[in-house]
């Protein structure tokens, strides 16, 4: 069982080389390490998947649900705007989850200020750079403690 599933979607696997001015400089892998750190201190199981395949990234909430994982966090990169699907897994497996954006989503394009998960999600972290990961991770933290 892990307790928490780290999510990326699509073009998330070119952080560090993509638009640095925007998203950084750290690669996924540097993030990833840094948040199994955070996890490993707190004896908090987690895993991580990327794809750029919206079907892959469903099957993996389904297994997850399967699993029993207590609590997902996700950046589910321009999915985030276009993808009913994604938001009906959400809806059909119950799994809790944080949706994260490096960027701030609002201080772009229109098309990015809505999103089709926000409103199921425990909270939504945007525009805090990969900083949000690890806040992520500190709120689901405190979630699954609580519950």
């Amino acid at each position: 069982m892990t307790d928490i599933l780290i999510i990326n979607g699509p073009n998330l696997n070119l952080l560090g080389t993509r638009e640095p001015e925007i998203y950084g400089k750290e690669s996924l892998n540097d993030v990833e390490n840094s948040l199994q750190k955070l996890a490993d201190d707190e004896n908090i199981s987690m895993s991580f998947m990327q794809s750029n395949a919206e079907h892959q990234i469903i099957d993996s909430i389904q297994v997850a649900k399967k699993n029993s994982t207590k609590f997902i966090i996700i950046n589910p990169g321009p999915l985030t705007h276009t993808s009913i699907a994604l938001r009906d897994t959400f809806l059909g497996t119950q799994i809790p989850f944080i949706e994260i954006h490096i960027s701030n989503i609002h201080k772009r394009e229109e098309f990015r200020k809505k999103s089709f998960l926000s409103d199921l999600s425990v909270g939504v972290i945007v525009g805090l750079g990969v900083n949000g990961y690890s806040y992520a991770f500190m709120q689901a933290l405190k979630y699954i403690r609580s519950n």
